[in-house]
C-alpha cells in the first residue's frame, strides 16, 4: 500500500556521551562484577540490517510481520521494525507507531530517489530497499550485498558493566571515513489485538518495535569507542547500534557495521 500525501521530515534529537576510543581502553573497572562482558551476537559481523517499514493498519502488513518475526530471532540479522502511522485514518491507530518512523522511512525515500514510500517496505543495509512480505528478496538482497562487499564491514562489539555499555567500532582500512553512530532503540515482543480497521479482530505479536532514535556521535574510519548509560538500555527491549553514513544532504546511506544489544 502506498499514502496519499507526503509528510514533513523533522530533526531527530541527538543527545548520548562520546569517548574517544584509545584513552579508555586502559581503564580499570572495579570489582569483579564490573569486569565487561561481551553480548552474545555482537561481537561478530551480523549477515545484515534490516529495516521494516509497517503498519497494523495494513492488511498487506501481516505476512511482512510474521517473516520479520523470523528474522528477529535469528542471531546473524539485525532486525528492526518502524511501525508507520499514515494508515491510521482507515480506522485502527497503531498501537507501536511514531511520527519519527515515519520520516526516516520519507527520509530514505529521498536518499533511493523514489517517489513514494509503502508498507511491507524493507531497506537493506541503508542501500535498497524490497518487498517486506517476500522472504525471497530479503534473503536475496542479504546474500547478494554480502558477496558484493556491500555487507558489514566494519566490526561493532559491545560490552556491559553494571553501570555502562561500551560500543566498540572497529577502523575502516581502506574503506570509508565517516558515518554517524546511530542507536535504535526498540521495544520487547508484545501481542496486539487489532479492534478496527482492515485487520479486525486479528492478533499479532510483534518484534523489536522501534521506540527511539538517537545518535552517539561521529566515526571517522578509526577505531572509536562509545558508552551508554546501562540505565538507558534497562529502560528499554534493547537497541541496535547502526553504524551509518549520511550525505551532505543529511540523508541516510549505506550501514557499514551494526550490532544488538539486548535488556540485561
Amino acid at each position: 500500500m502506498t499514502p496519499r500525501r507526503p509528510l514533513r521530515l523533522a530533526a531527530l534529537a541527538l543527545a548520548l556521551s562520546v569517548f574517544a576510543g584509545a584513552g579508555l581502553a586502559g581503564n580499570a573497572l572495579a570489582g569483579e562484577a564490573d569486569k565487561p562482558q561481551a553480548d552474545k551476537a555482537s561481537t561478530d559481523q551480523p549477515l545484515g540490517v534490516v529495516e521494516l517499514f509497517t503498519s497494523q493498519g495494513c492488511s498487506s502488513c501481516l505476512p511482512a510481520d510474521e517473516f520479520f518475526a523470523e528474522l528477529a530471532t535469528k542471531e546473524n540479522i539485525v532486525a528492526l521494525a518502524y511501525h508507520v502511522d499514515y494508515w491510521d485514518y482507515l480506522g485502527w491507530k497503531d498501537t507501536l507507531s511514531r511520527k519519527e518512523n515515519t520520516e526516516r522511512q520519507y527520509e530514505y525515500m529521498r536518499a533511493f530517489g523514489s517517489r513514494s514510500v509503502y508498507t511491507p517496505q524493507a531497506v537493506i543495509n541503508g542501500r535498497s530497499h524490497v518487498n517486506g512480505a517476500s522472504r525471497k528478496e530479503v534473503d536475496g538482497a542479504l546474500a547478494r550485498m554480502e558477496g558484493s562487499g556491500e555487507g558489514m564491514r566494519v566490526s561493532i562489539k559491545v560490552s556491559r558493566t553494571s553501570d555502562r555499555v561500551t560500543i566498540d567500532a572497529g577502523d575502516a582500512g581502506t574503506g570509508p571515513s565517516d558515518a554517524h553512530v546511530v542507536i535504535v532503540y526498540f521495544d520487547p515482543p508484545q501481542t496486539i489485538k487489532i479492534g478496527k480497521g482492515e485487520n479486525t479482530g486479528r492478533s499479532m505479536t510483534y518484534w523489536n518495535a522501534v521506540s527511539g532514535i538517537q545518535t552517539a556521535g561521529m566515526w571517522h574510519g578509526k577505531a572509536q569507542r562509545y558508552e551508554l548509560p546501562m540505565s538507558v538500555i534497562s529502560k528499554k527491549g534493547g537497541c541496535a547500534v547502526l553504524l551509518q553514513s549520511v550525505g551532505k544532504d543529511g540523508l541516510p546511506g549505506p550501514i557499514l557495521g551494526a550490532a544488538l544489544i539486548h535488556k540485561p
